[in-house]
């Protein structure tokens, strides 16, 4: 135990079995009304009950009643309530080797099934805790390629509404990071993974699987904690793409140096936009709809098809707004734009219809 206690903290979660796990991290799954629960347990205990009862009737000369004027059907009922609940007042019992070696063998498993449905309200919460357990090991063992949303406030949620709302993005390939038990929950019922921790420590962003990532988003609420976390996750993920949001300008170099591939400055965005709304709201109108992908107009990014090769961005169809090569953006204004190359990409204005909505 003491040697327990001197491990360091980043190895303290990952190091749990996947069972131990459970609560930490949480699996999307579809819910079920308590009143659907209910009938389905009640269904059951009534299929035992009527198992039981054509098994004793079937072999109602192996039994020996009291009043020693045989069992009838209804009697066979009787003493299948009686024995199933545990009660058994005794006036009906088998007689026979085979009525009793059929009781052993059938009616006991029988009996033990009719209390598991009927007070099965631990085993379910044990069961589920299995379920969620194998779930997880299942997770953490095919897990690649997701995207990690640290925080999950006002600006984590809209990171995740971008995702599945602009990408080909499935709830699950999405895990949420945060300490609060409410957000978890909201991000839970998504169909969201959620992982239940601060970020600041690497062995919960492991549990995370961000060594794995294609992507993190990193959107805690302060911005020194954005610049903790950043640093451990750039050190455990080298190759994926972070996302950083600060509220203050000053601290952006501070996220750079930590790690961050792109820093958005969650401020001065919105003083911009707080500014040009003053002048010319018509221009926040339109910036609004670029960003909400739901609907309207949207940023989008396309590959490069090959009969534009060599042609001028300027004329394609479409309202394109840069070229993306060898993963640096140049605008569409800018030389290196003039002519498009085989393998490069396009950032372009895309309307939004009813049909890609639905597609999604």
């Amino acid at each position: 135990m003491k040697a327990l206690k001197r491990l360091p903290l980043n190895v303290r979660l990952n190091d749990r079995p996947d069972h131990e796990l459970v609560g930490v991290i949480r699996m999307p799954e579809l819910t079920v009304s308590p009143m659907r629960s209910i009938v389905k347990r009640v269904i059951g205990a009534l299929l035992a009950l009527l198992a039981t009862v054509l098994i004793v009737y079937a072999d109602r000369g192996g039994y020996r009643d009291v009043n020693g004027d045989g069992v009838s059907f209804l009697d066979a009922i009787y003493y299948s309530t009686v024995s199933l609940s545990t009660t058994g007042y005794g006036d009906i019992a088998p007689a026979s080797a085979t009525a009793r070696l059929v009781n052993i063998v059938v009616i006991t498993p029988l009996r033990v099934l009719f209390l598991i449905v009927l007070v099965g309200t631990t085993l379910e919460v044990l069961t589920e805790r299995s379920r969620q357990a194998f779930k997880i090991q299942k997770w953490r063992t095919k897990v690649r390629d997701h995207t990690v949303v640290v925080g999950f406030g006002t600006k984590g949620r809209s990171a995740v509404n971008a995702l599945l709302g602009d990408e080909e993005v499935q709830p699950s390939r999405i895990v949420v990071v945060d300490t609060d038990q409410q957000a978890l929950d909201a991000a839970s019922a998504l169909g969201l993974v959620t992982v239940h921790g601060s970020a600041t420590r690497a062995d919960v962003l492991r549990v995370a699987g961000v060594q794995h990532a294609r992507a993190v988003v990193v959107a805690p609420n302060r911005d020194d904690t954005a610049v903790l976390v950043t640093l451990t996750a750039r050190e455990l993920a080298p190759k994926s793409h972070i996302v950083a949001s600060v509220r203050e300008a000053e601290n952006v170099h501070l996220l750079k140096q930590s790690g961050a591939s792109q820093v958005v400055v969650s401020s001065e965005t919105a003083g911009r936009l707080l500014g040009l709304a003053t002048s010319t709201p018509l221009v926040v109108d339109m910036v609004e709809d670029l960003l909400t992908p739901e609907s309207g107009l949207a940023i989008a990014e396309r590959a490069v098809e090959p009969s534009e090769e060599g042609g001028s961005p300027r004329h394609l169809p479409d309202i394109v707004l840069g070229v993306v090569r060898d993963g640096v953006l140049y605008r569409v204004d800018a030389p290196q734009s003039d002519a498009i190359e085989p393998g490069d990409r396009l950032l372009y204005v895309k309307k939004v219809t009813q049909v890609d909505k639905v597609e999604r």
